[in-house]
């Protein structure tokens, strides 16, 4: 028989569930904003001191050879920045889903205690 007060219990289980998430995604994506602010400022300050540097350099081939080093550092940092920012979604993906496998779990599992007593009930 169905009983109205597991079902409250359910759907309060289940806004609080839905709630956690958001608010772990929400954190997260804080993060993910912090971290990009961060890199773009790092980002910037590399290249203002990059220009001060090639404007001081005496000859062509010193200026291509700061040049290189540069972009060949500059690609190195992006590919770790974005290495990182990777993590921190996976992360996020894995902390949002928590709460719902857990709830499904939950419900997977009462589903199945129902199943077998309605067996057990129909076969007596």
């Amino acid at each position: 028989m169905f009983k109205f007060d597991d079902a409250n219990l359910y759907g309060k289980e289940a806004v609080d569930s839905v709630l956690k998430s958001y608010s772990t995604a929400a954190k997260g994506f804080q993060a993910i904003a912090s971290e990009t602010a961060e890199y773009s400022k790092k980002a910037y300050e590399a290249n203002v001191a990059h220009l001060e540097q090639l404007m001081s350099v005496k000859s062509f081939e010193a200026a291509i050879e700061l040049n290189t080093s540069f972009a060949k550092s500059a690609v190195e940092g992006y590919l770790a920045e974005l290495n990182k920012l990777g993590e921190l979604y996976s992360d996020i993906a894995k902390q949002t889903y928590e709460p719902a496998q857990a709830a499904a779990a939950k419900a997977t599992e009462a589903v199945k205690s129902n199943v077998s007593k309605a067996a057990a009930a129909a076969a007596a």
